[in-house]
């Protein structure tokens, strides 16, 4: 590899000081104008919108949001994608996930110069990535294209295990509860919570929503021999939002509570009414949705891998 010299100009200032300039490179044997040219043209490279498709297993990290201890998916990612790109990168994603929370399909995007082929991105970065997260998809679109703000609705999946004794090979994968569960009293509760609503009483003190109103658009609830599947389909979620209504379901379901009792507690808006926080374990978030003319993938293979599926009815 040929060696570079760099050299840095210095611009004179009053009273003898002097102002750094910009540090200049370019090879020992080969042209300075033309090594200098080049330069300046990977400086002004226009940028372009990469989004990527990311699943995650998140019982290891923090949550994806990035945090001063470096452990969270958000932060594994860029670290990742940097190396790949080599130079500092950004994500913005579009929807964040609580500590011990899956993914299937967490859509981000973020800018950069750099010209890759989509399946670079995917490889390159996947190259750098622990086994528990691996880009699924990339794609470039257009600068309008938010991940976030674009979204025009998130669904997320919670599978619970209905046994007398709690699981051990699908620990961190699923829910529990040793109670038996009725169907027709569960969907009767999850009825009154269809709809735009305040969820106040169904999120956490924590949450930094601006609002608390939200659009559940369905839940649906399946059954396939001991795993029950909860599916939700919203505009967006409150912070703890799933795991608050899972709690409330299974109290409903298992005969402690009533569904005009979960009726009641959503007209409160009072989070202290309603039933405890259910664990992380068995929550996935499937992932957002957008016009289809972004050409988006929203239905991940791994969906079809949770047990509890409708098919299986």
């Amino acid at each position: 590899m040929a060696r570079a010299i760099c050299c840095r100009k210095w611009f004179p200032k009053r009273r003898g000081q002097s102002r750094r300039g910009p540090k200049e490179c370019w090879l020992r044997s080969g042209d300075f104008q033309r090594s200098k040219a080049g330069s300046i043209a990977r400086r002004r490279a226009p940028f372009v919108r990469v989004v990527l498709g990311v699943s995650y297993r998140g019982q290891a990290y923090h949550g994806w949001q990035s945090q001063p201890s470096g452990n969270t998916v958000q932060d594994q990612l860029e670290r990742a994608l940097s190396r790949f790109a080599d130079q500092r990168v950004r994500t913005v994603c579009a929807g964040r996930t609580d500590t011990g929370v899956h993914a299937l399909n967490q859509v981000v995007h973020l800018d950069t110069d750099i010209d890759r082929q989509s399946a670079s991105w995917v490889r390159g970065t996947n190259r750098y990535l622990p086994a528990d997260i691996a880009v699924q998809w990339s794609a470039v679109v257009p600068e309008a294209f938010h991940a976030r703000y674009s979204a025009q609705g998130r669904r997320y999946v919670y599978v619970l295990r209905e046994s007398a004794v709690r699981p051990a090979i699908e620990a961190g994968s699923v829910g529990w509860s040793f109670r038996a569960l009725d169907r027709s009293a569960m969907e009767a509760g999850a009825a009154h919570l269809v709809g735009q609503h305040d969820f106040s009483a169904l999120r956490s003190a924590e949450c930094q929503a601006a609002s608390p109103v939200k659009t559940i658009h369905s839940v649906r609830i399946h059954r396939h021999g001991a795993y029950w599947r909860f599916e939700f389909d919203a505009n967006a979620f409150l912070h703890h939002m799933v795991r608050n209504i899972m709690g409330c379901l299974v109290a409903v379901g298992s005969g402690a509570r009533t569904a005009e009792w979960l009726a009641a507690v959503l007209a409160s808006r009072e989070r202290r009414l309603a039933a405890r926080t259910f664990p992380a374990d068995g929550l996935y978030f499937v992932g957002p949705y957008y016009d289809p003319a972004h050409a988006i993938p929203a239905d991940p293979v791994a969906l079809d891998w949770l047990p509890g599926a409708p098919a299986a009815q």
